[in-house]
């Protein structure tokens, strides 16, 4: 008998390959053999799918040689949603007509089997999908829970089917019969994509006073940069943090298409939920363990929450007292923008393009101040430097902006005429701001200044002469390093947008080295915000 060929989708964390499953059913000694590099789970495939294929009124080639390939062999498969692919391939190759082989051309067939032949929904279905498209493919078969997830991937066919027996009628072009509704369940893991909703409630206007850190936020916000807010306990760093969603833009196609692709491999969204188009926002504890941070996990492998704050933002509140592992971590996604897992034979990368917003207080009691008088520390002084040292080294380089917080004073907060800005009104200039940075790196891999290339930053949107060499004294004087110099450069640019300024200049650098070095920014900057 020829050799049927189905369809299916190996994952190496957010990355997928195509994956042929050949079946050959031939004479020989009654064996079924799976090859290719299979798991433990794939391994249990064979009786899984032997017993659906049976309890589906079909007939398993009992007194034949079964081989199945999964090809390319080199490549380690895991999972269980490689069940229907096998269980119909197994059919296709035992058909003596060549009906079914044909109709598994162009098909890719992802579901996990239950014994009475019903199909389970598994993590990744989306991610699977777009790999599908990429390699050519326009028809998928997933669990009909999951069909509005794959129906995301534009220019996708897709079918969603509770049963083997269904998907062997549409493949044979027969009338599909009924079966039991699927139960919406990804492996177990009973999160769920529901947001913070609490967020919604919170806006800038709420925030009094603190002009100089409101700008700053403003900045990180329009140019995807990275913030780190430094102040005693109840300043409003946290409420500054919370509120970084409400002056975000939405997220565009392709960005959505990307955070809802790393939410199904997370196994976090209900099956019929679609695509997720609010941008997340983490707060992890700081007492939280370093797989449920960056990812990885017994058995398959997940993202972390660095990972499912793509595009959204990450607050880690009270910074310092995070592991030291934890911290140094950190290094990797700030700079590139991803997470590598490494375990084994088993590599994972995950995207991780969020923003980072940290805070932490002066010392682990929250009351130094240099002010002798104001100063009601109780940390020891070794405590304290223990403290302040994880805010130093390279980690804290990678951080584009620094702000001390300050308590608002007094006359400020009981104002009656002051009206601070709302989230509506900032997020407005951040839309335009970004809209701008959107046309100026079209075709690129990125998408806002705080992913840009240093390099090409350089090359191609270099600032003007004198701003240039301002930024070259302070790298040269020491008051930035090189890493730092390249953090100014984009903050520049983003100051250069919202300012609706073509190119920048003096000022706009002068803002950038005060919002990278947390230093005092200059009048014009907040003015011309203020006038714009």
């Amino acid at each position: 008998m020829p050799v049927a060929t189905a369809h299916c989708v190996a994952l190496e964390g957010a990355v997928g390959h195509l994956i042929d499953v050949q079946v050959d059913v031939s004479q020989g000694v009654v064996v079924t053999s799976l090859v290719g590099r299979p798991d433990a789970s794939i391994n249990e495939a064979r009786d899984r799918c032997r017993t659906a294929i049976s309890n589906s009124q079909f007939e398993w080639p009992s007194t034949r040689r079964v081989t199945i390939l999964l090809s390319p062999a080199d490549l380690p498969k895991r999972g269980t949603h490689f069940d229907l692919a096998i269980a119909v391939g197994v059919l296709a190759a035992a058909d003596k007509r060549s009906t079914l082989r044909d109709a598994l051309e162009g098909t890719v067939l992802i579901g996990e089997l239950t014994l009475d032949g019903r199909l389970r929904t598994v993590p990744g279905v989306l991610a699977m999908t777009m790999a599908a498209s990429a390699r050519g493919f326009h028809r998928v078969f997933v669990p009909e829970p999951q069909a509005a997830e794959a129906a995301l991937v534009p220019g996708m066919s897709v079918f969603g089917f509770r049963s083997l027996a269904q998907v062997i009628a549409e493949l044979q072009g027969q009338v599909v019969p009924d079966a039991p509704r699927v139960d919406c369940n990804t492996s177990g893991n009973l999160l769920s994509w529901q947001g913070d909703s609490r967020l919604d409630e919170v806006d800038m206007g709420d925030i009094i006073g603190m002009d100089d850190a409101r700008y700053a936020m403003e900045v990180a916000a329009a140019g995807g940069h990275h913030i780190m807010l430094t102040g005693p306990k109840g300043a409003g760093k946290t409420s500054l943090a919370e509120r970084m969603p409400g002056i975000l833009p939405d997220l565009a196609l392709d960005e959505a298409l990307e955070l809802t692709a790393v939410l199904s491999l997370s196994g976090v969204l209900e099956g019929d939920q679609g695509l997720v188009t609010k941008r997340p926002f983490f707060a992890p504890h700081h007492s939280a363990s370093r797989v449920s941070l960056l990812g990885g996990g017994t058995g398959r492998v997940r993202p972390g929450e660095i990972s499912r704050a793509h595009h959204g933002v990450l607050f880690l509140d009270e910074f310092p007292l995070f592991n030291n592992d934890i911290i140094e971590a950190l290094r990797q996604p700030l700079e590139s923008g991803e997470v590598t897992i490494a375990r084994g034979e088993e590599t994972a990368t995950y995207p991780a393009r969020g923003m980072f917003v940290l805070a932490c207080n002066p010392c682990r009691c929250g009351n130094y101040s240099p002010n002798p008088v104001k100063n009601s520390c109780t940390c020891k002084e070794v405590a304290r430097r223990e403290y302040r040292l994880k805010l130093e080294g390279p980690v804290m380089d990678r951080i584009d902006i620094t702000r001390q917080i300050t308590p608002v004073p007094k006359h400020i907060g009981r104002d009656p005429l002051h009206r601070p800005e709302t989230s509506a009104e900032i997020r407005e200039r951040v839309t335009a701001a970004r809209r701008v940075q959107s046309e100026r790196y079209a075709g690129r891999s990125w998408r806002v200044n705080g992913q840009a290339p240093g390099p090409l930053l350089r090359n191609q949107w270099p600032l003007d002469d004198e701003a240039a060499a301002a930024l070259d004294e302070a790298i040269y004087a020491g008051t930035i390093t090189r890493r730092g110099g390249t953090r100014v450069h984009r903050l520049a640019w983003t100051v250069a947008d919202l300012a609706g300024v073509d190119r920048p200049g003096p000022v706009e650098l002068e803002t950038a080295l005060g919002l990278r070095t947390s230093q005092p920014l200059p009048a014009k900057a907040l003015t011309r915000r203020a006038a714009g």
